[in-house]
């Protein structure tokens, strides 16, 4: 996990935002390993799963999530089943990713 992007805080993002290019999407993968690129309906997203020996301690995981996408105000689909949280990152305005996204998915994994 990246100390560096855990410290930055998220930017207002608007439509015309850029996407991360595929140079600067290898260099800020590196910093966070276990995040896997998916494409859904067209969108690049940064998908990870969390496992935990149950439900409550997933939920709490989950509760821990949301309150870091609202002190960021950058939010992600969260999928809560038992043992298992699946956190997905990416920005809707820009219709994939941003490096908001990857900052939260840093943030994500010191919530660990």
């Amino acid at each position: 996990m990246s100390k560096e992007l855990s410290t930055q805080q998220c930017q207002a993002c608007h439509v015309d935002a850029p996407k991360v290019s595929d140079e600067e999407l290898k260099t800020l993968l590196g910093q966070i390993p276990d995040w896997v690129p998916q494409v859904r309906d067209s969108v690049m997203m940064l998908e990870r799963e969390y496992k935990f020996k149950n439900y409550k301690l997933a939920w709490a995981f989950a509760n821990k999530v949301s309150e870091l996408a609202e002190a960021e105000f950058h939010h992600p689909a969260i999928l809560l089943e038992w043992g298992k949280v699946t956190v997905t990152w990416w920005t809707h305005s820009v219709h994939g990713l941003h490096k908001n996204d990857f900052i939260c998915a840093a943030k994500t994994d010191e919530l660990l």
